[in-house]
């Protein structure tokens, strides 16, 4: 099938930065590649700072929606409200491209499990799922089928199928081969989805209903095999938390979690198998301004991705919020309301209204309106 070229395409660059010593080996920590997240994950700092500001020559900066590393850990992207798609080199510390989509606009924006092409949703003109190839800048494909706003997208881990959602009710299961959806769900308010570490099972979030259905990719056309009750699990969260305000669905990469993120006074982590309640992760200064996606952007920037994430040993939760980096310790026991603080408070004066873990390396990428990097300070 032929490539269709995008509607503006641009590589143009930030002014230089000086590099960043990002290395498998982390010499700066003077730690080995195998460096346990436990050994460094209170010693994080903010270490690289990216401000678009210079380089548009206004003081209307744009707002980050969304953050995603590649599978090696060597670029990170970001979508952004200006309409366009931001690549930064990581070992390197440096920007690499911009990419414009002012067309159809761009959010949700993620890499495939090849580097060289990325998915993202509409924000205007329709509500396609684009998928483009970064090396030449041409569009691949189009995804059509949702008839409203796209709330998430989340790719399988083992190949390039992936689950979009959508404020039309339904949750669609695309192939990257073919251009029509291969599965169809009819729901109540979809607008998350995340895909367990096997690849086997698929979670769909519905705040409307307050739930959490779990499907079997196998068959997934069946009933969900089970439903978690947020509104029973929530513990001491305000009931309006249970069908409202969800910003993110994760499982642990050891299968045994769900984190669902909340614009609320804190994070839910659930049980994967029972979808009891483990702890509330208590945000002391509550959340960030952002909204959730699927609801309305009044008063606030939709966030896309969520101000939370696991790390990648699924033990630490690491949340964003309105100053500050948060780090909970799952292993360590809520008191008897279920409510865990956080185990550690990174400080940082910026809002982080969206927060990632690089896959490959011990670092965290953090944004508003700027995108920080974060590494161990190997002095702490």
């Amino acid at each position: 099938m032929a490539s269709t070229p995008m509607d503006i395409d641009d590589i143009s660059s930030l002014a230089s930065t000086p590099a960043l010593n990002i290395t498998r080996t982390l010499p700066t920590a003077n730690l080995p590649t195998t460096a346990q997240v436990s050994d460094v994950i209170f010693q994080f700092r903010p270490t690289k700072l990216f401000s678009r500001e210079e380089a548009k020559g206004t003081k209307q900066q744009p707002h980050i929606l969304s953050i995603d590393f590649d599978d090696p850990g060597d670029l990170c992207m970001t979508s952004e409200s200006d309409e366009t798609i931001q690549i930064y080199n990581v070992k390197e510390g440096r920007h690499e491209k911009t990419l414009l989509s002012k067309k159809y606009g761009v959010k949700l924006a993620k890499f495939t499990h090849a580097s060289s092409s990325i998915l993202y949703a509409s924000t205007k003109q329709n509500d396609a799922i684009r998928y483009l190839s970064t090396h030449d800048n041409s569009f691949i494909r189009y995804f059509e089928g949702h008839e409203g706003t796209v709330t998430n997208i989340a790719l399988h881990p083992g190949s390039d199928n992936f689950i979009s959602t959508s404020v039309d009710g339904t949750a669609l299961l695309w192939d990257t081969q073919t251009k029509n959806w291969t599965g169809k769900l009819f729901l109540n308010g979809p607008t998350l989805a995340a895909w367990d570490p096997s690849g086997n099972v698929f979670a769909v979030a519905s705040p409307s209903s307050g739930s959490i259905l779990l499907y079997d990719r196998r068959n997934y056309a069946k009933a969900p095999f089970s439903i978690f009750d947020v509104l029973k699990a929530r513990g001491p969260a305000d009931p309006a938390a249970a069908f409202s305000g969800w910003t993110k669905l994760e499982f642990s990469n050891d299968g045994k979690h769900i984190l669902l993120g909340s614009r609320s006074g804190g994070h839910f982590l659930l049980d994967a198998f029972d979808g009891g309640l483990k702890s509330y992760l208590k945000k002391p200064n509550g959340g960030t301004r952002r909204q959730a996606p699927g609801e309305s952007e009044v008063g606030g920037i939709e966030s896309c991705t969520g101000e939370c994430c696991f790390a990648p040993d699924g033990r630490f939760v690491i949340s964003g919020g309105k100053s500050d980096l948060l780090v909970w310790d799952t292993l360590i026991f809520p008191d008897d309301n279920k409510v865990l603080e956080p185990t550690h408070v990174l400080e940082e004066k910026r809002e982080a209204a969206v927060v990632a873990y690089n896959p490959r390396y011990n670092m965290i990428a953090t944004a508003d309106q700027d995108l920080m990097f974060w590494l161990p300070d190997p002095h702490m």
